[in-house]
Parts: structure tokens; C-alpha cells; sequence
């Protein structure tokens, strides 16, 4: 589900966000809650990616059982980039269960590049 930022702006409440959760920058105040209360059923992921060419950053955290397991992790612009498989989305979907299985990363086994941007997951509305 993306996060758009209407989205965004319906969840914020005037809380602050909880400051391991600040490097993302569409993660509403008190959304690890309703993350914590979905992943009781099954894992969940936050996952986001800010890039402009090459340059960019990442952020992940994943619940389970109602409890963050993984994260938050943070990719930073000025960071380096690592091995195949070793950014956060790469990890967080990794622990969700997904492979490589023969591709570049997890990010590129299930397509996320399809998607890379948030108006891709959308459906188009009709012009009146």
C-alpha cells in the first residue's frame, strides 16, 4: 500500500513521530502502532526510497507478532552503497521471506522497480 502523502497528511494527529522512525519521511506519527496491530496476523514492512538519479536513500523496518523485529535501517545518501542484498528494503523483504532467487536483489526479484513511483501503485481516476 503506498504512502501517499494525502494519505500522510489524513494519519498525522499533531503527534511527533517517534524519533527512530524521523529519517523516513512519509511515516506518520504513532503508524508503528497500527504496523504493530496489522503484523499480529502477519509480518509487516514500511519500506520507503527517495532517489533522484543515482543519489538517494533508503528506510525499513519490519513488525511481527506485533513487535519490531527488524530496524529501523537507514541508508543515508552520503552512505555508500552496499552489497547486493544488504540495503534496507533489500533486508526487510528478505525477512519477510523473499529471494533473490537468481536476480539482483530482493527489490528486483518481486519488481518493485515497477513502482517507482508512488502515482505507479495508483489507479488512474477519470477525468470528469
Amino acid at each position: 500500500m503506498p504512502m501517499t502523502p494525502a494519505l500522510f497528511d489524513e494519519l498525522r494527529r499533531g503527534d511527533e513521530v517517534d524519533p527512530q522512525f524521523t529519517p523516513a519521511r512519509l511515516f506518520p506519527p504513532r503508524f508503528e502502532v497500527m504496523l504493530a496491530a496489522w503484523s499480529v496476523v502477519d509480518p509487516v514492512a514500511y519500506v520507503e526510497a527517495e532517489y533522484f538519479g543515482v543519489i538517494g536513500s533508503q528506510f525499513a523496518a519490519v513488525w511481527q507478532g506485533g513487535t519490531l523485529v527488524l530496524g529501523p535501517l537507514v541508508l543515508t545518501e552520503d552512505e555508500p552503497w552496499p552489497a547486493p542484498g544488504w540495503s534496507p528494503i533489500s533486508q526487510s523483504l528478505r525477512h519477510l521471506g523473499v529471494s533473490a532467487d537468481g536476480h539482483y536483489d530482493e527489490f528486483d526479484a518481486i519488481g518493485l522497480g515497477r513502482h517507482r513511483h508512488v502515482e505507479d501503485w495508483l489507479p488512474t481516476r477519470p477525468q470528469p
